[in-house]
């Protein structure tokens, strides 16, 4: 196997279906793959006020603790186990982390993976999700009233006044720095794409065979 493994970031806006294509992933490479999110790194909040954490601008990169990010990656690939930060979005605390330790293949996901050169070399393969405005809305609405305690109306205000213009301004433009660009609408042949991208960066052959063997193990899960 590479000696640091393979480090894959997915890049797009949010509601763009990073979390969708990183499980599939996954899925793929089963017990070899594992999956971190760039939202567990959001800095901790428990210092503020309840009313003043719901004024912060979650969508903007300085929202997100970039320190521990870059220690988080060069423990990982310097194959040391780690801690991962857990992140409660009802309270925009931290709770507990999680011991964490590397997989041969590590897939990352995150709204401002690529906008910074120190994380963005630290991965070997990025792809960037080009999805429509409108659809990332409708995904991110049924996410957010799920899992984050959201009423649609509010999470609609939001999208509109801060999650559109931070994307254009922040996530947009690291299309440029990516690998691979996906357009809405992923499907099987984009995750064999993917997951083929993957294995061409496994040394030696004999890995690249074994981790071609589970893939192709693996289709009927897609």
């Amino acid at each position: 196997m590479n000696e640091a493994g393979v480090y894959v970031a997915i890049v797009g806006g949010s509601g763009a279906g990073k979390s969708w294509l990183a499980e599939r992933l996954q899925q793929c490479f089963g017990s070899h793959g594992a999956r971190v999110c760039l939202d567990n790194f959001y800095r901790d909040r428990s210092h503020l006020p309840a009313g003043k954490r719901d004024c912060i601008n979650y969508d903007h990169p300085r929202a997100i603790d970039w320190p521990r990010v870059t220690q988080f990656l060069r423990d990982a690939r310097a194959g040391r186990t780690t801690f991962l930060p857990q992140y409660d979005f009802k309270t925009h605390t931290r709770v507990q982390p999680l011991l964490w330790e590397p997989r041969p293949i590590v897939i990352f996901e995150g709204l401002w993976l690529l906008a910074r050169e120190t994380v963005r070399r630290q991965f070997d393969l990025s792809i960037f999700l080009d999805a429509a405005g409108w659809l990332r809305l409708r995904w991110r609405i049924t996410r957010d009233v799920a899992e984050r305690g959201r009423t649609p109306e509010s999470v609609r205000r939001q999208f509109i006044s801060q999650v559109g213009p931070m994307h254009v301004r922040h996530v947009a433009p690291q299309r440029r720095w990516a690998d691979m660009v996906l357009k809405q609408k992923i499907g099987k042949p984009e995750i064999d794409q993917v997951a083929g991208a993957i294995c061409g960066l496994l040394s030696p052959r004999g890995e690249q065979a074994r981790a071609r063997g589970l893939l192709e193990g693996d289709q009927s899960r897609l």
